[in-house]
C-alpha cells in the first residue's frame, strides 16, 4: 500500500505500520489471523467517512456529477490485500476481463478491438460491438448477487462469510464544505475506496460474461 493516502477515521496512516517494521509484521499476522478465524473484523474498521469529489464535468449543483471516495482505515485495507491475495489464487477470471486483473490494461482491450475489426474488414463481414457505459457501477452492485458470484467462481464458503464480515454494520458519514453528516449504515453496493472492490467487482462481471458465453444468441457475435 503506498504512503500518502488520506486517512480513515482511526486517524492511522499506514506509514504508522511502515516505520514499526518487523514488529508490525508480526502484530499484524497474529491480528489478521484472528480476524480469519473469528471471521469478525473490529468494529472501529466498519466505519467510515465519504468525501464527494467532483467529476469536473456538468453542473456543480448536480450530485450525479460528484464520485463518492470512501476513506476507510488502514489497517482494514491491508486486511482486504490478504483477502484479495487468497482470493485470486483460487479464482479464474476469464481472459476477456481486461480490469483490474494483473499485466493486463484497457490498451490490451483495445488494441484486441482494433485487431478484430481489421480481421473483420479485411473478410469483408459485418463486426456489431456494444459499449456499455456502467454508471455508478460499484454502487449498483446487488450484494446478495455478489455472494452469488463469489461461490459461482470457487470461493470457499469461509471466504465468503468473511467479505460477508466486512461490509455488515459498515457506518459511514459524508464530509463536505460545510461540514459532516450524522453517521449512517451502508446497505448496498460495493465500497468505494476499498482494496478489494476492483476484484470483487471482476468476479461479478465475469459471471455475467459466462452467462452471456452460454446463451443461445449467433455464435458469430463477438466475445
Amino acid at each position: 500500500m503506498k504512503s500518502g493516502k488520506a486517512v480513515g477515521p482511526d486517524d492511522i496512516p499506514v506509514e504508522v505500520w511502515k516505520c514499526l517494521g518487523e514488529a508490525a509484521v508480526e502484530f499484524l499476522a497474529s491480528l489478521f489471523n484472528r480476524v480469519l478465524e473469528s471471521e469478525r473484523m473490529p468494529e472501529e474498521w466498519r466505519r467510515s467517512v465519504l468525501v464527494p469529489i467532483f467529476k469536473n464535468k456538468g453542473d456543480v449543483q448536480s450530485c450525479s456529477n460528484y464520485r463518492g471516495i470512501k476513506l476507510m482505515s488502514h489497517t482494514m485495507k491491508l486486511w482486504e490485500r490478504v483477502v484479495e491475495a487468497r482470493l485470486r489464487k483460487v479464482v479464474e477470471i476469464c481472459e476477456q476481463q481486461y480490469g483490474f486483473m494483473p499485466r493486463k490494461s484497457t490498451t490490451d482491450a483495445i488494441f484486441a478491438l482494433r485487431i478484430l475489426m481489421e480481421m473483420y474488414r479485411d473478410g469483408q463481414r459485418e463486426l456489431h460491438c456494444v459499449f456499455v457505459d456502467l454508471e455508478k457501477a460499484y454502487d449498483r452492485v446487488p450484494r446478495e448477487e455478489l455472494w452469488y458470484c463469489m461461490r459461482k467462481s470457487g470461493v470457499a464458503e469461509k471466504y465468503v462469510r468473511v467479505v460477508q464480515d466486512m461490509y455488515e454494520r459498515s457506518r459511514t458519514v459524508v464530509r463536505c464544505a460545510v461540514g459532516q453528516t450524522e453517521e449512517f449504515t451502508v446497505e448496498v453496493g460495493l465500497h468505494q475506496g476499498s482494496a478489494l472492490s476492483p476484484f470483487l467487482f471482476a468476479m461479478v462481471m465475469d459471471q455475467l460474461s459466462e452467462v452471456r458465453q452460454e446463451s443461445p444468441l449467433d455464435n458469430d457475435v463477438c466475445r
